[in-house]
């Protein structure tokens, strides 16, 4: 059978549940520090250890997905999540607790590689545009979540919040294998290694990552320090700006949703890139400008998120179309995330640099460069494969 609504939002769900793995540890970094005597440097480790597992390892994991299969390979992944925070919650130290942030990244980045993958194998094309907006709304949502449910953290204690979501990984990991145990699924491939050179002998494929790593570096260099930023600017309490900085990143969602729509009444992909880039180039001198009002740069911060949020839904949703076939853009969905991992490192090191020598105004400069090189990618951006069969096609002879 094919997906319906309902077994897309289970797998979109996958992908929500699986970005709480990534928020629970901003949140609760101040309590994993004080249980147990984390330096800041090696806190740092563990925040970004998802993201070097996802730069390292993103395209062997979509070989992995086309070798094992889409679905073995999400329910895998949600439940290598599940052993990691598992793990995690019994930690006494930090060798032991960075070893199980790097098998829930690995698990994270099989269910972000597997899921799509899955959802471009069992959606009509013309749902297409759609599905992959709302597969795009699963960090921002997720994040979200896991921000407001910071009152729980006081009564759960971080040991705690780590083995709830051990639970939880386990039980949707359990429910995604029974839901989706008759889905229509391509084959797994035979020869990892011919759809390896396939994939990276396309100009497709590494632009299509070259963009998400200029995307998530833009991003995350505007929003990676946004609650210290809003602080500052807004004159709130911590707990105030990390609110205010969840409801930023939910706008993202919100621009995900829409690019569904356009993209659906037939826009380019192409243009709604330049559009998400240059609003993320105007939108990033608001936030960062001293003589912009408290006011008007946090109405810059969320149309930031929001427009930006056309970006990611293009993205995805035109990784199977230069995908050396359409049944094996698993390879082509990990080289993506791949860009995407090389981006959250890259954009907050950047950053923190940059405002660490030359205060925050230089971000408005950083990101805006940043932007620009992302609406050059975009022009280099070869057609998609429909595009191509439909300009093939000859024309009517006039009778």
């Amino acid at each position: 059978m094919t997906g319906g609504r309902g077994t897309t939002g289970l797998i979109v769900g996958a992908g929500i549940v699986s970005a709480f793995q990534v928020g629970k540890a901003p949140l609760a970094l101040d309590a994993v520090r004080a249980d147990l005597e984390l330096s800041l440097a090696v806190a740092g480790w563990l925040l970004s250890a998802f993201a070097i597992v996802g730069a390292v390892a993103g395209m062997a994991i979509g070989l992995a997905a086309g070798r094992a299969g889409m679905r073995r390979l999400a329910v895998g992944g949600l439940l290598l999540q599940a052993l990691g925070s598992a793990i995690g919650g019994g930690a006494g130290g930090a060798p032991l607790l960075l070893a199980s942030r790097a098998v829930e990244g690995l698990g994270f980045l099989a269910v972000i590689v597997a899921a799509p993958a899955l959802l471009a194998a069992i959606t009509p094309a013309p749902r297409a545009g759609p599905v992959f907006a709302l597969w795009s709304t699963f960090m921002p949502v997720g994040m979200t979540i896991i921000l407001v449910a910071a009152p729980l953290l006081p009564v759960l204690g971080w040991r705690g919040l780590w083995l709830a979501n051990a639970a939880l990984l386990a039980g949707y990991a359990l429910v995604v294998a029974l839901r989706t145990k008759g889905l229509s699924l391509p084959p797994p491939a035979e020869h990892i290694g011919e759809d390896a050179r396939d994939t990276l002998s396309r100009r497709g494929p590494w632009l299509l990552a070259g963009l998400f790593t200029v995307f998530c570096t833009a991003f995350f260099a505007a929003f990676g320090f946004l609650p210290t930023i809003l602080g500052e600017r807004l004159a709130v309490s911590p707990p105030a700006a990390s609110l205010l900085t969840a409801l930023a990143i939910l706008a993202s969602a919100d621009g995900n949703l829409f690019c569904g729509r356009l993209i659906a009444r037939g826009w380019s992909g192409r243009g709604l890139l330049v559009i998400g880039f240059a609003a993320m180039a105007v939108c990033g001198i608001g936030i960062f400008t001293p003589s912009m009002p408290a006011a008007g740069a946090y109405v810059s911060c969320l149309m930031f998120s929001a427009i930006s949020g056309l970006i990611p839904v293009v993205l995805f949703d035109a990784a199977p179309h230069h995908a050396p076939r359409p049944d094996r853009a698993a390879a082509s969905m990990g080289l993506l995330m791949q860009g995407n991992n090389l981006g959250l490192l890259v954009g907050p090191a950047a950053a923190g640099l940059l405002a660490g020598s030359l205060g925050w105004p230089s971000l408005a400069a950083l990101v805006a460069v940043v932007a620009l090189a992302g609406i050059a990618l975009a022009a280099m951006l070869p057609p998609r494969r429909a595009d191509v069969s439909a300009a093939a096609k000859p024309s009517a002879a006039p009778s």
